[in-house]
């Protein structure tokens, strides 16, 4: 593949500091990597960016528009995958970092994929049932000519779940006349879903833990756990932990945490949660602040919560003794220096969250097959994934001697260059 010049194209809407983390992590990597200019031209931006705004019909019978994105980074291993999260916050820099995050995601944990994200900037909350179902519908939609089975297949992400799922994959197969259920995955097993889905990410975070006790050589049941965010990651990863016989010792919601030196009953917890709406006021537990969670002294802290919680202002607090990244890019690049200097290992999130578009992958195969596993093939499939991943990440790391972050990076960067040589530039 030739080398092109490198130009310098005006700021973009995209360019956002969270789509500039993104970038920076891709030019650290990218002098490991020792890719062509080329290659580095194509990876540096998203392949399409769709800004929406979507009128949608209220119940007191106004009509409001709402801001929608999706941003594809790159189609060169197959279709593109990722998450739809509606929050207040939803941006096209948002999409577009973690589309690219998603793409090194799946290609180190070599799935046929590329990466995707998309959102609507809304308030969920404050919504009814039927008002985000009309806006579910009214999405798709409008997005349909840019998805699809073999183009780009939606999932669930923040405030978005199964049923959210079910509201997209009955509006496309509705325009097409049949039912498509490989146009989404994380959709309810009655429609094509796959069991274990709902527990993957939480999950896979702990398996990658497990994998990197081993090769520290740590026992997890001695292991003294803290998470933040006991939602579809964080509350599922502290099950595991706990059922595996580690200490989760403080957990916590976007309400505020609580702690127990001597360790939660997890299960309890959860009944709690679902009975009173929130962690606050759980018997025997102290409560906490988020800021102050983090700084716990801990063995590992899982950041199961959002995007950029460990900073240069506090990574220098953090008391643990080691990071996994259960969120997509919740540490910022100043804190991995910080924590690197400080010799705190951290599992990034391109690995560590990776089972949920794993198993969305194993979803997507089953859909267009017609024929579904049981949950115990799935866990040792989505295993032995995370596992090849992983020990390619630590061999490339100990031979280069850098973070386990830039040696995720690479190894999914090197997927993706070896796509793109081979496939060239057209026409």
């Amino acid at each position: 593949m030739e080398d092109v010049a490198q130009t310098s194209a005006p700021a973009l809407e995209w360019e956002t500091p969270l789509f500039q983390q993104a970038r920076t992590q891709l030019d650290q990597a990218l002098v490991q990597a020792r890719v062509p200019q080329a290659v580095v031209e194509r990876l540096r931006n998203p392949e399409r960016s769709v800004v929406l705004s979507l009128p949608v019909r209220m119940d007191d019978g106004t009509i409001r528009s709402f801001p929608a994105y999706r941003v594809q980074h790159s189609s060169v291993l197959g279709p593109t995958k990722g998450g739809i999260r509606y929050d207040p916050e939803v941006s096209l820099g948002e999409c577009a970092a973690l589309a690219m995050w998603m793409t090194w995601k799946c290609a180190l944990l070599r799935l046929p994929y590329g990466g995707a994200k998309g959102g609507v900037r809304c308030d969920p909350r404050a919504l009814s049932p039927g008002e985000v179902a009309r806006l579910t519908r009214r999405f798709t939609s409008d997005l349909a000519p840019f998805i699809g089975p073999e183009l780009d297949i939606p999932a669930p992400d923040m405030a978005t779940n199964e049923q959210t799922m079910a509201w997209m994959m009955d509006t496309y197969s509705a325009a097409k006349g049949y039912a498509v259920p490989g146009i989404v995955t994380g959709k309810p097993i009655s429609v094509g879903g796959s069991v274990f889905r709902h527990e993957a990410t939480g999950a896979g975070v702990v398996m990658v833990i497990e994998r990197a006790c081993a090769r520290l050589g740590w026992d997890l049941t001695k292991l003294r756990c803290v998470v933040q965010g006991f939602g579809n990651v964080g509350g599922i990863a502290a099950t595991e932990l706990h059922e595996k016989g580690a200490t989760v010792i403080a957990v916590s919601d976007m309400y505020g945490g609580v702690h127990d030196p001597n360790g939660l009953d997890i299960p309890t917890l959860h009944e709690y949660a679902v009975a009173h709406g929130s962690l606050e006021g759980f018997p025997g537990s102290t409560a906490v602040a988020n800021a102050e969670l983090l700084e716990l002294p801990c063995d590992v802290l899982v950041l199961a919560a959002r995007e950029d919680q460990v900073t240069e202002a506090n990574a220098g607090s953090l008391a643990c003794k080691l990071v996994a990244e259960g969120a997509n890019g919740p540490t910022s690049n100043a804190a991995d220096r910080i924590l690197a200097e400080r010799g705190i290992p951290v599992l990034p999130d391109v690995l560590t969250n990776a089972g949920g578009v794993t198993v969305s992958y194993f979803e997507w195969v089953q859909d267009r097959s017609r024929l579904f596993w049981d949950r115990d093939m799935i866990r040792t499939r989505l295993a032995d994934k995370l596992s090849d991943a992983f020990d390619r990440v630590w061999e490339l790391s100990s031979r280069e001697v850098s973070t386990l972050r830039q040696a995720a990076l690479v190894a999914g960067i090197l997927e993706v260059s070896a796509a793109l040589e081979a496939r060239g530039i057209y026409p």
